[in-house]
């Protein structure tokens, strides 16, 4: 598995979770990754798997929702490694599970300012370099950002920016030599997918949540599974694939 050898990639939220497995499975494969997180002991702890397993990986904390930071993580792949190929946007949080009146604002624009403004100014950083290079940028949505679910309504807006985004930069790119696409991933056994059902018994709620039924895989997904979509859609076999959001759910969005 060397389809990446000599590409360099950048991963944020890598300290755990997805971004994790994502970072292990694109340095499995013959990347050199930049594991990007506000978390340095996470992503420390990321990078000394890397290592371990034979493969090449460096660390930088970052803030995605601070602009001079994601520059900052950008220069470092170029000073690292001399190149910026693949990008998978996937830093993200969940503030709460709350009706849309019981959300404080703070909580709103903390959310929105990770899970989308820090999507945007990732690509932005990206692209300044892609678009002389060429490459592959995976954003992480989710399947929030496919459907409504009650409870949810800042993570939902926020991922459902996400494919939004995901979409036009495509458009924007297909001709500049680079693909944009994104996953949604159904529940993921992480720290997010926690916190989505260790609120709230959803059967005293004032709303719906039928969209947060049980998966017809029934089961929850383990990291890995949307680290290898990921590396599907960064690869030459995805050549032909932009603009797409590709469900990761267990049957979920077919149910």
């Amino acid at each position: 598995m060397n389809g990446f050898d000599g590409k360099t990639a950048v991963v944020t939220g890598a300290a755990s979770g997805i971004g994790r497995a994502s970072a292990q499975r694109l340095a499995a494969e013959g990347a050199s990754v930049v594991v990007a997180d506000v978390d340095a002991e996470g992503g420390a702890e990321t990078v000394a798997a890397i290592e371990d397993a034979g493969g090449d990986a460096t660390f930088v904390e970052v803030d995605v929702t601070d602009a001079a930071s994601v520059e900052h993580m950008v220069d470092v792949a170029l000073d690292t490694y001399g190149s910026l190929d693949l990008a998978h946007n996937n830093a993200g949080i969940l503030t709460g599970f709350d009706a849309v009146t019981d959300i404080e604002e703070e909580d709103w624009d903390r959310l929105l300012g990770v899970n989308l403004k820090g999507v945007w100014l990732c690509m932005k950083a990206e692209l300044a370099v892609m678009e002389e290079t060429g490459g592959a940028i995976v954003n992480t949505a989710s399947e929030a950002g496919l459907v409504g679910m009650g409870g949810l309504s800042n993570y939902v807006a926020s991922k459902h920016g996400v494919v939004g985004l995901t979409k036009t930069v495509a458009l924007e790119y297909a001709g500049r030599g680079v693909r944009v696409n994104a996953i949604a991933p159904g529940p993921t056994k992480t720290n997010i997918q926690q916190g989505m059902t260790g609120g709230s018994d959803p059967s005293t709620l004032p709303f719906d949540t039928s969209a947060m039924a049980d998966v017809p895989m029934d089961r929850q997904a383990d990291p890995e599974e949307m680290a290898g979509a990921v590396a599907f859609l960064c690869s030459e076999d995805a050549s032909y694939i932009t603009g797409h959001t590709i469900p990761v759910d267990g049957g979920q969005a077919a149910d």
